[in-house]
């Protein structure tokens, strides 16, 4: 079997970005690789193994372009109310808390919030699928 070990996004300005990850998801540097032209710095916390690289090609000035192929990330968390009160208050502007009740029944809690590259990751309650 297949086991899923990080995903990769490129990012514009490294010390913005870590920042971010650092402030809003506790990612701290794992794993950093230099190379001529580009820089891998692999992200994770104690929650999972589970790893987010960040690809920084060195003399880029301008922002990527994210296409119209571009879903998101997403995490789960304890407690999402908590979360969002404390994104909020670091200035991280996260987006409206939302229950996803198709049929009736709450069947996720969530909220998506940007990074500064504008890479989408979804926040949801910890539960059911969501683990």
């Amino acid at each position: 079997m297949a086991k899923a070990i990080h995903s990769m996004i490129r990012v514009l300005d490294e010390a913005r970005s870590l920042a971010f990850y650092e402030t809003a998801f506790g990612l701290k540097v794992a794993d950093r690789l230099d190379f001529d032209s580009f820089t891998l710095i692999y992200l994770s916390n104690t929650e999972s193994s589970f790893e987010l690289e960040l690809t920084v090609n060195k003399g880029r000035t301008e922002p990527y372009d994210l296409g119209d192929g571009y879903g998101h990330l997403a995490v789960s968390v304890a407690d999402v109310d908590a979360e969002h009160a404390r994104m909020t208050a670091a200035g991280l502007a996260p987006r409206k808390l939302v229950d996803f009740a198709p049929a009736g029944s709450v069947i996720a809690r969530f909220f998506f919030i940007a990074d500064p590259d504008g890479y989408q990751i979804e926040v949801l309650q910890r539960g059911g699928r969501y683990l």
